[in-house]
């Protein structure tokens, strides 16, 4: 039996194996134990999924709970994926803060997932990932 709840915290070697059982590990710094730590420590908002325990999947959010929540990862094991337990996630995500609008940026592999779960696509982002960037 899946179950879902709010968590306070997590630990940083499940939150780093759910990504990897993902393939969001791709894309997060899984070899950097003290950036994971971080995401976990100023993330406010936290989303999962235990399966007698075992996390299975995750939605890290840092949010104002009024007018912004940014879901920063959904991660769901693919073992257990194509079961709605991302929707779920997205749900209780959402259910803590009503009020602010979800934003998320959708993992390649993600793409055609969030309009089939009635999220809209949005054209206008941008990145800064290196101040020497800034003109």
């Amino acid at each position: 039996m899946i179950i879902y709840q709010i968590e306070e915290k997590i630990g940083s070697e499940e939150f780093k194996q759910v990504l990897i059982n993902s393939t969001l590990g791709e894309r997060r710094p899984v070899d950097e134990p003290e950036r994971i730590a971080g995401m976990l420590k100023y993330a406010n908002l936290i989303a999962t999924a235990r399966d007698s325990g075992k996390l299975i999947g995750v939605a890290r959010s840092l949010t104002d709970f009024v007018y912004c929540t940014y879901l920063s990862d959904l991660a769901v094991d693919e073992n257990y994926q194509k079961m709605g337990i991302g929707k779920e996630l997205i749900r209780l995500t959402k259910e803590h803060s009503p009020n602010a609008k979800l934003i998320l940026l959708a993992a390649p592999k993600a793409v055609g997932y969030y309009p089939k779960i009635g999220m809209t696509q949005s054209q206008q982002r941008y990145v800064l990932d290196h101040m020497e960037d800034l003109k």
